[in-house]
């Protein structure tokens, strides 16, 4: 009986049912491309335009993000690009510099992910909304031109994984701990071109902001996409913002697996994934030796309000490490202006940290917050490559936003335990 993915792929592709390994055409609801991957698009659909085909501007979404505010000419160009493009095709979903943010944050707030959906955007954290109950992945430039003019894309049917995790995390642990745990378990191509599905009292518990962030990391294990049954939270927080209709989808009982997992939440303790790989995970209480240069609390991983409010309760009433530089970056403007409200910036800033407008600069050695030679970091990302945020000497760890915070205050990394 079918998995989530093969339902949706089923009714995207106007089958009764699809089996692991077809090749299916689907239907796409809606593809992202932002500053970057954009460009490359933008000049492929020109070929299409010589053909007198017009784009479907209503499933096409702009998000410029990694190089916003621009940084240099190069990526003034780029912006500039998606933003004639937005012009010129009158394309109303196009977010720009000071109305938007993280592309994968921006779609979500902004209502085009919903359960049942099949999503792809030009960007590979766009698994990030399997979250909320649809099928989406990460393609190229290319593949999003002819999402473009066609509005369908070729899937091949991916097996599911399932991931079955109960019972209540301790205090002081969150889910950016659990899906490093997760990783480190089946290696960064354990689900290799696999959907991950995720299921138990815990995920059941947990809110979207904690949800998206183990979708998000899904494609550091390989995975094609990743998916999570609707809770009510999901519903509650898709009532004031999704645009359309809905219908959630639920895998069959007795559905068939590839394989399963199974975790107790009470026994998953904070971790950190050492350079250079997600998958070098060891607990946080065993690499308190290990001193750092900056901590980073950003990006589509974890920067999300339940993040910020989380490092803030740490923060608050503390100074960070003399020898630290603390770089704080909302994931959108809604965050940005919720986290204000809320008076968690004020806090950043008493406890001497740096806090930028939304921006992905940093997570991928963009600009702001770029490391230099023997450099170290911790950081609320998602990859910690050779070179993945500045020089190819530095080194980034990752972890969750309680442990960037409490590893910030110091000036090595510590697990948040102690301040919680």
């Amino acid at each position: 009986m079918p998995t989530i993915v093969e339902k949706i792929l089923a009714e995207k592709s106007s089958q009764p049912e699809v089996e692991p390994g077809e090749i299916v055409e689907a239907e796409v609801d809606y593809v992202m491309v932002n500053d970057i991957t954009g460009l490359p698009a933008f000049k492929v659909f020109e070929e299409f335009e010589k053909l007198g085909i017009k784009p479907l501007k209503e499933k096409i979404v702009l998000i410029p993000d990694h190089y916003v505010p621009n940084k240099d000419i190069p990526s003034a160009e780029q912006a500039k690009a998606m933003r004639e493009f937005a012009r010129k095709y009158e394309i109303e979903n196009y977010f720009e510099v000071g109305r938007g943010g993280v592309c994968h944050q921006i779609m979500i707030e902004q209502g085009f992910v919903a359960p049942g959906r099949l999503i792809v955007g030009a960007d590979s954290h766009t698994c990030t909304y399997g979250a909320l109950n649809c099928f989406a992945t990460g393609i190229g430039s290319t593949e999003a031109a002819c999402v473009f003019a066609y509005g369908k894309l070729w899937f091949k049917v991916p097996e599911t994984l399932k991931f079955v995790i109960n019972g209540s995390l301790q205090k002081g642990v969150f889910s950016k701990d659990l899906i490093l745990t997760i990783i480190a378990d089946i290696g960064v191509a354990g689900a290799r071109y696999k959907a991950m599905e995720f299921h138990g009292s815990t995920i059941d518990e947990m809110g979207v902001d904690e949800r998206l962030t183990i979708a998000n990391m899904a494609v550091e294990a390989g995975a094609k996409t990743a998916l999570m049954e609707p809770n009510e939270k999901v519903f509650e927080y898709l009532k004031t913002r999704v645009k359309g209709s809905y219908k959630p989808v639920y895998a069959d009982k007795d559905a068939s697996y590839e394989k399963e997992f199974h975790y107790n939440a009470e026994e998953i303790v904070p971790v950190v994934a050492e350079p250079h790989l997600p998958s070098n995970v060891k607990p946080a209480s065993e690499l308190e030796d290990v001193e750092i240069d900056q901590a980073y609390l950003g990006s589509c991983t974890n920067a999300r309000f339940h993040d910020l409010e989380i490092a803030a309760k740490i923060l608050k009433g503390r100074k960070i490490s003399k020898n630290v530089r603390l770089i704080v970056v909302p994931a959108s403007k809604e965050v940005y202006m919720k986290a204000l409200k809320a008076g968690l910036i004020e806090i950043f800033l008493k406890a001497d940290a740096y806090v930028s407008g939304p921006t992905c600069g940093a997570c991928l050695g963009g600009y702001m917050g770029v490391l230099a030679k023997d450099e170290v970091c911790i950081s609320s990302t998602n990859r910690n490559f050779i070179g993945r945020m500045g020089h190819k000497d530095s080194k980034v760890y990752l972890a969750s936003p309680a442990t960037v915070a409490a590893s910030a205050i110091t000036g090595r990394i510590t697990d948040p335990r102690e301040f919680l």
